[in-house]
């Protein structure tokens, strides 16, 4: 049950003055004041209302839809008119303080006076509503009287739509008999005609073909056929079923007489008629149109038969003129047979016939059979450059054929396919004049060779097909021209010598690379145009195993080799700078010679990768799979790698001396901290002799000058540290000296990419992060070395700290750099152990740290202040 609730007043309320707080018996005396004062308001109400309010509760129950929409439709803001209305809460608004109990009276006088408002409010509405029930059944009794007037005026309206309809039916009798008489009197007229002009035209058509008036049956015979088609829903008759058969022995008797008549004209021995054609065999063709498409076909083959049968005797595969030599006389009769037919039987046949065109296609067949079988008879005598001009004089032909006819014949010649249309090409090198030979270079008589046929040559390969078997004789010659080529490159370099430094050859690519390529395609495109199946897959094979004989003979074989006999040289010797250039292994020319080669090889990688693209274009789209240049292309790829590994070594090998002078020199004993140290301007001096020719021969190839300077940056590095290491024992002076020659050797090495140039770049991140991590390890070492080794517990902590090495041998070899005794580096190596960090868990047994490493800027800073150390000491 809910219970009254009253905040407590504040102290500023009029009706409590008191500024304090009563005892505790006042307070209680007050509290049950209020309590009596609301449970007599409660009881007056419930008196009155609380029966009524039960049962108007249970009543008006509304569901939340249904108050929702009373809620929009009658907008209160008056809290007694909330569905979640609470007493208890509305007496505590009414009464929010102790005081304002004093006003309950009047609370209660307006409540009563509301709740009698409302009661006549009510009374009102509910005697409005005393006749409602009256009204609207009388309403209801007028809505149905009203509806069922409504239903008899429809009806008497559809009683008289009937009638209407049977009057006008009975009307239009009458006129639907007179409509259906005369259509089928029309109909009935229209087939008598159509059956008066069947009969006259069959007992025609029977008269003129015994009489052969060809012209006026083409025309007559046409219409019978339309006519009859008439007639196919009144086959059952059998005067009409005897007009068809008798319009289909007609048909069949003229196809027999007409072929008899084209063999008569145009026997299939002997020559053929003096005369020229008649009208009767003109007239014929256009007869033959509307028979049967097998008469036509019978004539069109018969004729070209009769008419190519010459060529049948004149080259036959015993005969001289049937050799490839020959061959020009083959398409020059055909060209001749074209002309005179032309002129004498050109309007016989009708012009959709196209017997020009299908005269030149049976040609093309029967010229492919019959090459194809005198090149497996006399396949011995078959040479490349015999082969080569049978090839470019069918190519042409075959050419002249697509300028000539549109190929529309191709695909009704049965069991002949459409030649394979060759894809467009794209190759750039075919931009190039069509001025280049297709036979051998001697051979200047053939005609010159044209790009690969276009997308609209129906005809190509109609012939020419015939000459692919016999390609390998193609291929073994070009592999024995690549072969002398190859051996001409090679002999051409040992008489010519290597690039010479300072010209324009120097670094240059090879020239021989570029003649290579050149030959390849021109090799290409020649056999694109004679085939693209399975010799271009041959031919692949040949380019890819002069590719490796290049990469191998020119350029691997041509690398200087490097000399390891360096024992004769005194350090004496390699600190002077006059004589330290005698330190390098290689002469400028020998650079420039590595330089050239390297720039050859980039040169072969990037147009190998594009010789393959081009030939996976030219072959057959079966066949792309079977290219792959991959092998030849990592050939070149490590010929590029050797070139940089050998200039490499080279320079490191110049290094080595003056690294070697370092180890030795007594840094115990240095007294004071001077300019770099001699072995450090001996290093500089060979990098400033050696990097500027690399790199101005290797302007065209930046990316591999680049591998150049970090490959060389990798291998110095360590093995200045581990010269470094050798240096002992080393006094304080002294390895503050080798901070100072360190830091200069990384000041050179930062900026070994523009080293000696006009133009400055700046050096690649990565290079850079190379060189200051490997440097700055060598910085690291030698300040371990200078820091004080007391108390042990300090240095060593430090060491870990700058070095973050846990190998227990590198930080030995500090310790010897220290010149420490071995008493001492025992209790240091056992302190190092202990204090090195706990690796942690599945981490490798091995001894190795993680440390994070000074960045470059705190390391640049901290040499500053070391150079200002010096300064102040000098």
């Amino acid at each position: 049950m809910s219970t009254l609730m009253f905040p407590t007043a504040p102290e500023s309320t009029a009706c409590n003055t008191s500024p304090a707080l009563p005892e505790a018996p006042s307070t209680r005396k007050l509290l049950f004041a209020r309590q009596l004062s609301i449970g007599l308001v409660l009881t007056m109400m419930e008196e009155e209302e609380f029966e009524f309010a039960e049962d108007l509760e249970a009543i008006l129950h509304l569901t939340p839809e249904v108050q929702l929409a009373i809620e929009q439709v009658f907008p209160s803001q008056d809290p007694l008119d909330r569905a979640d209305f609470n007493t208890v809460e509305y007496i505590n608004t009414l009464f929010p303080t102790e005081q304002s109990l004093a006003n309950i009276d009047d609370v209660v006088n307006k409540i009563r006076l509301k709740i009698r408002r409302l009661d006549d409010n009510i009374r009102t509405v509910v005697r409005g509503q005393t006749n409602v029930g009256q009204d609207g059944r009388q309403a209801l009794e007028e809505a149905q009287i009203a509806i069922q007037q409504l239903f008899g005026k429809i009806k008497d309206i559809k009683d008289k739509a009937e009638k209407s309809e049977q009057m006008v039916k009975e009307i239009t009798r009458d006129i639907k008999q007179l409509d259906h008489a005369k259509r089928h009197l029309t109909t009935s007229i229209t087939t008598l005609n159509h059956l008066h002009m069947l009969a006259g035209g069959v007992d025609s058509l029977e008269a003129m073909t015994r009489k052969r008036q060809y012209g006026e049956v083409a025309n007559l015979l046409q219409g019978v056929v339309n006519v009859l088609e008439h007639f196919h829903k009144y086959m059952g008759i059998p005067q009409i079923r005897q007009l068809s058969e008798r319009v289909k022995a007609a048909q069949s008797e003229l196809g027999t007489q007409i072929l008899a008549d084209f063999e008569e004209s145009f026997p299939s021995q002997g020559s053929k008629r003096p005369g020229g054609p008649s009208n009767v065999l003109r007239d014929a063709c256009l007869v033959a149109n509307v028979l049967d498409p097998r008469i036509k076909q019978e004539i069109i083959k018969k004729f070209i038969r009769q008419h190519l049968s010459e060529y049948l005797v004149l080259f036959q595969e015993n005969q001289d003129v049937a050799w490839l030599d020959k061959i020009d006389r083959r398409y020059a009769w055909i060209k001749r047979q074209l002309v005179d037919y032309e002129e004498k039987y050109g309007r016989m046949f009708p012009e959709e016939w196209c017997m020009t065109e299908r005269i030149a296609v049976e040609f093309c067949h029967i010229t492919r059979v019959e090459l194809a079988k005198v090149m497996r008879t006399r396949a011995k005598e078959i040479e490349v450059k015999l082969l080569l001009f049978a090839i470019q004089r069918t190519t042409n032909f075959e050419s002249l054929l697509a300028k000539r006819f549109t190929g529309c014949t191709l695909t009704d010649v049965p069991g002949q396919k459409k030649p394979e249309i060759p894809l467009e090409p794209t190759n750039p090198f075919l931009e190039d004049d069509p001025g280049e030979d297709v036979g051998t270079e001697k051979d200047e008589d053939l005609a010159k060779p044209r790009k690969p046929k276009a997308p609209d040559n129906p005809f190509h390969g109609i012939v020419s097909k015939c000459f692919e078997p016999h390609l390998y004789v193609y291929i073994e010659s070009q592999d024995k021209n690549l072969g002398e080529l190859i051996d001409r490159f090679v002999a051409d370099f040992r008489a010519q010598g290597p690039p010479k430094a300072g010209t324009e050859e120097g670094g240059a690519v090879l020239p021989s690379c570029a003649d290579l390529f050149v030959y390849y395609k021109k090799c290409m495109v020649q056999c694109s145009q004679l085939s693209t199946g399975e010799p271009m897959i041959a031919l692949t094979t040949i380019f890819q195993k002069f590719l490796r004989e290049y990469a191998w003979k020119i350029l691997s074989g041509n690398l200087p080799k490097s000399s390891s006999n360096s024992g004769g040289l005194t350090i004496s010797s390699l600190l002077k700078e006059k004589e330290g250039s005698e330190a390098a292994k290689f002469t400028v020319d020998e650079l420039c010679l590595i330089c050239s080669i390297l720039s050859t090889a980039e040169y072969c990688l990037a147009t190998t990768q594009q010789l393959e693209e081009k030939l996976k274009e030219k072959v057959d789209k079966v066949l792309v799979e079977r290219i792959n240049l991959t092998g030849e292309m990592d050939t070149f790829s490590t010929v590029i790698s050797n070139s940089i590994q050998l200039l490499v070594q080279d320079l490191d090998a110049a290094c080595d001396p003056a690294l070697t002078a370092m180890s030795k020199m007594p840094w115990q004993s240095v007294e004071h901290v001077g300019d770099q140290s001699p072995y450090v301007t001996s290093i500089i001096m060979h990098i400033k002799q050696n990097v500027p020719i690399i790199r101005d021969n290797l302007a065209s190839t930046r990316k591999y000058f680049t591998q150049f300077c970090i490959k060389f940056t990798n291998s110095f590095i360590p093995k200045f540290i581990n010269h470094l290491f050798r240096c002992k024992p080393i006094s304080m002076v002294g390895a503050e000296q080798l901070l100072l020659d360190t830091h200069s050797l990384k000041t050179v090495l930062l900026d070994l990419p523009s080293i000696g140039s006009q133009v400055l770049r700046k050096a690649p991140a990565s290079y850079t992060k190379i060189v200051v991590k490997g440097m700055t390890r060598a910085e690291m070492i030698l300040k371990v070395v200078m820091a004080p080794h007391e108390p042990p517990v300090v240095f060593v902590d430090n060491y870990i700290k700058l070095l973050a090495d846990g190998n227990p041998e590198t930080f030995q070899k500090i310790l010897d750099m220290k010149g420490l005794k071995r008493s001492e580096q025992s209790s240091m190596l056992e302190l190092f152990r202990q204090r090195l960090p706990t690796p942690p868990s599945g981490a490798d047994g091995g001894p190795s740290l993680s440390f994070s490493a000074p960045t470059p800027e705190q390391e640049s800073s901290r040499i500053r202040k070391l150079e200002k150390l010096i300064k102040k000491r000098l």
